[in-house]
């Protein structure tokens, strides 16, 4: 599934952008805003490649293994969109008031 695999890069990747540029800012609330989001792509990047396996072999140390990533992924990417929820308006508070100094 060539699809599949460009989600898994893609997602991936923007684990990677948001990581970097989580460690690159020098805001605090920024900071864990970015990891929710790092967090999401991770976690997709987890859910799609047990997807992805699934596709590749069949048995049933398959399903098993890829039965944990996929709920592994799905936790992940939960637990990074509530982060991200629960910060987001706190950055655009702590944006807007260092934006006026």
């Amino acid at each position: 599934m060539p699809v599949l695999v460009f989600l898994i890069i893609l997602s991936f990747s923007f684990y990677f952008y948001y990581k970097v540029k989580s460690v690159r800012s020098n805001r605090f609330i920024e900071k864990k805003w970015l990891s929710g989001k790092s967090s999401i792509a991770l976690g997709l990047f987890v859910a799609l490649f047990g997807v992805n396996q699934l596709f590749l072999f069949q048995s049933t140390f398959t399903y098993i293994i890829s039965a944990i990533f996929i709920l592994i992924g799905a936790a992940s990417a939960w637990m990074g969109y509530k982060v991200y929820k629960h910060f987001l308006p706190q950055v655009i508070k702590e944006a807007e008031e260092l934006d006026n100094r």
